[in-house]
C-alpha cells in the first residue's frame, strides 16, 4: 500500500465527486489533505468530515480556482496549515454537454474557459512554484478530449489545453524531480453530469456501460485508484504521461 503519512495534498473541486474521492483516499494512506470548494460551504464542511473520519488531518478552503488571488491564498493557506506542500490535483471543472457550439451563450463559454481552461493553468503554474522537490502534480481531463462529439464542444476544447500544459510542465519540472501527469477518465458516475443531471434510471448510462469492464460505467474510486498509483513509488519516474480509466474501451 503507498504511504502517504506526513505528505501534504491540494485537490480542487474536492467536495465531492472525483476531488472527493481522491482525498479521501490520500487521507487514508495517511496524507494531510486540503479540501477546496468554490460555493458550496456545507459540501466543503461534509467532505471535510469525511476525510477527519479516515483519521486524517485536514481543512477545507474556499477559493474560486479561476481568479488567481484565490489559487494564491488556497496554497498560502495550506502552507500555513501544513507546511511543505507535497502533491496537487488540479481536478476542478465544469461539464457542459448536449449545446451545440451555435447554440452557446457568452456566459456558459466565460465560465467553461475561466474555470476549465485557466483554473487548470493556474492551479498548475501555482503547483510548480510550491510543491516541494520530487513533488507530483497531476491533471484530471477526460476522455472527452479524444475524439469530436456533437454537443460537447466547449467543454472538450477547455479541457485539452491543461493536458497540453502538463505535458510541458512535466519538462519544466523534471530537473526537480517532480512528475506531473494526466489522468483522462471516461464516464464516471456520481460525477460531472452523472451527478448533475442525468438520472439514475436514464438510458445512457447503460449505453455508456456496454462493453466496460463489469458492464459498468466508472466510478470516482477508479480514478482514486489512478491517483493513488501516481504518487507512489512506482510511479517516482513517470513524469508527462496520460492514464486513461475507461473501463476497457477505447477512447
Amino acid at each position: 500500500m503507498t504511504d502517504l503519512t506526513g505528505k501534504t495534498a491540494v485537490i480542487t473541486g474536492s467536495a465531492r465527486g472525483i476531488g472527493k474521492a481522491i482525498a479521501l483516499r490520500y487521507a487514508t494512506l495517511g496524507a494531510n489533505v486540503v479540501i477546496n470548494y468554490a460555493s458550496s460551504a456545507a459540501r466543503g464542511e461534509q467532505a471535510l468530515a469525511d476525510v477527519r473520519k479516515q483519521g486524517g488531518q485536514a481543512i477545507a478552503v474556499q477559493a474560486d480556482i479561476s481568479k488567481a488571488a484565490d489559487v494564491d491564498r488556497l496554497f498560502t493557506e495550506a502552507a500555513a496549515a501544513f507546511g511543505t506542500i507535497d502533491i496537487v490535483v488540479a481536478n476542478a471543472g465544469l461539464e457542459l454537454l448536449g449545446t451545440a457550439i451555435a447554440d452557446l451563450t457568452d456566459e456558459q463559454i466565460n465560465s467553461m474557459v475561466n474555470v476549465n481552461a485557466r483554473g487548470a493553468i493556474l492551479t498548475m503554474q501555482r503547483a510548480a512554484r510550491h510543491v516541494a522537490d520530487n513533488g507530483r502534480i497531476i491533471y484530471i481531463s477526460s476522455t472527452a478530449i479524444a475524439h469530436p462529439v456533437a454537443g460537447a464542444g466547449l467543454y472538450t476544447a477547455v479541457k485539452a489545453p491543461g493536458r497540453y500544459f502538463a505535458d510541458v510542465l512535466a519538462r519544466e519540472t523534471a530537473g526537480r524531480g517532480i512528475t506531473v501527469n494526466t489522468i483522462q477518465p471516461g464516464p464516471i458516475d456520481d460525477a460531472g453530469v452523472f451527478l448533475d443531471s442525468i438520472p439514475a434510471d436514464s438510458p445512457f448510462r447503460g449505453v455508456q456501460a456496454d462493453g466496460r469492464i463489469g458492464e459498468r460505467i466508472g466510478d470516482p474510486s477508479d480514478v482514486a485508484d489512478a491517483a493513488e498509483y501516481l504518487t507512489s513509488d512506482l510511479a517516482a519516474w513517470g513524469s508527462g504521461t496520460t492514464i486513461t480509466v475507461t473501463g476497457g474501451l477505447p477512447q
